[in-house]
């Protein structure tokens, strides 16, 4: 198939079919029409469907691949093009238009729920090599390998991670979730026995939760770079109540590693060879518990398009 040079492939990921969330898509629309944008739509129809519409999309020739949505799609987004057939797939660029409850990826590069700054940003087209983060294991018939940008959270991180998400539904406040959250910690202090190896360290014993990120890892990664070629790891231990109180507050100003029980690592590459009954999270998305894991970095493997 030949597409036109410079078309959008855009991918619409609703969280519901509700008339605000319809009304936005045309809002959108009607904003890209406007700037004469050139462009085909597809809209997602179910859970996986963005995976296999941007894996489409990137062998059929589509350069420039536009995601409405938020963490999840975007996490879909990066495996459908890193899965596609495309020979050049680390030139695909990726533009984001925020949309939903989850954006933290699209946060750290101050982008926010204005899709008309997003849009002025995809038609400026500035374009930055980025790392992919993936994470390999073995399913029991084969080996998979599942992509990343933002972060890997193990333990009680990703079940913060996911509360957070579904609080922000219903309160619709960033901070009001991490309080949230903060309950679920005090009150489900639950530490996972662990195995893990880091820059040929081997760390056992009892953690409460592991951030691996490429980027802010939901503010656990504060200082990870997502371009640098390198993984961000935070190992946090057992806090006491007040530790919690006051790790909620380093969090929420992206001063977490400043808490006595988050050891921090930065690394290429870390093995999880055990996590006994902790949930395994990646942007957003749940992953099934096969361990061991390998969690690595591939350096500039993808194209984003940021602001200017």
């Amino acid at each position: 198939m030949s597409v036109e040079p410079g078309k959008w492939g855009v991918i619409y990921n609703p969280k519901a079919g509700t008339r605000k969330v319809q009304k936005r898509w045309t809002e959108i629309k009607e904003y890209m029409d406007s700037k004469g944008v050139s462009y085909d739509y597809v809209q997602s129809e179910g859970f996986g469907s963005v995976e296999r519409l941007a894996g489409i999309l990137a062998n059929n020739g589509y350069r420039t691949i536009v995601v409405v949505g938020g963490d999840g799609a975007l996490n879909d987004t990066i495996n459908g093009i890193m899965h596609s057939g495309a020979t050049d797939k680390e030139n695909i660029a990726i533009g984001i238009i925020p949309n939903g409850i989850g954006n933290d990826f699209a946060q750290y590069w101050d982008m926010n729920l204005d899709y008309k700054y997003a849009v002025d940003c995809i038609i400026n087209n500035r374009q930055k090599k980025i790392d992919v983060g993936y994470c390999s294991y073995f399913d029991g018939k084969q080996h998979q390998r599942r992509y990343f940008l933002n972060a890997v959270n193990i333990g009680l991180g990703a079940r913060v991670v996911k509360i957070t998400d579904q609080t922000k539904r219903f309160w619709g406040v960033k901070f009001i979730s991490y309080v949230s959250a903060l309950f679920l910690m005090f009150f489900e202090r639950k530490l996972y026995r662990v195995h893990l190896k880091i820059n040929g360290e081997h760390i056992r014993g009892r953690v409460m939760t592991i951030c691996i990120g490429s980027a802010h890892g939901y503010g656990l990664t504060p200082s990870a770079v997502p371009y640098n070629g390198w993984l961000d790891v935070s190992v946090i231990h057992r806090p006491r109540f007040l530790q919690i109180v006051s790790g909620l507050w380093l969090l929420i100003r992206g001063r977490i590693l400043n808490l006595k029980v988050v050891k921090p690592y930065r690394t290429k590459k870390v093995k999880v060879f055990r996590a006994r009954n902790a949930a395994v999270n990646l942007d957003g998305r749940l992953l099934p518990k096969h361990f061991p894991l390998e969690i690595g970095i591939l350096p500039e493997s993808t194209t984003l398009i940021i602001p200017k």
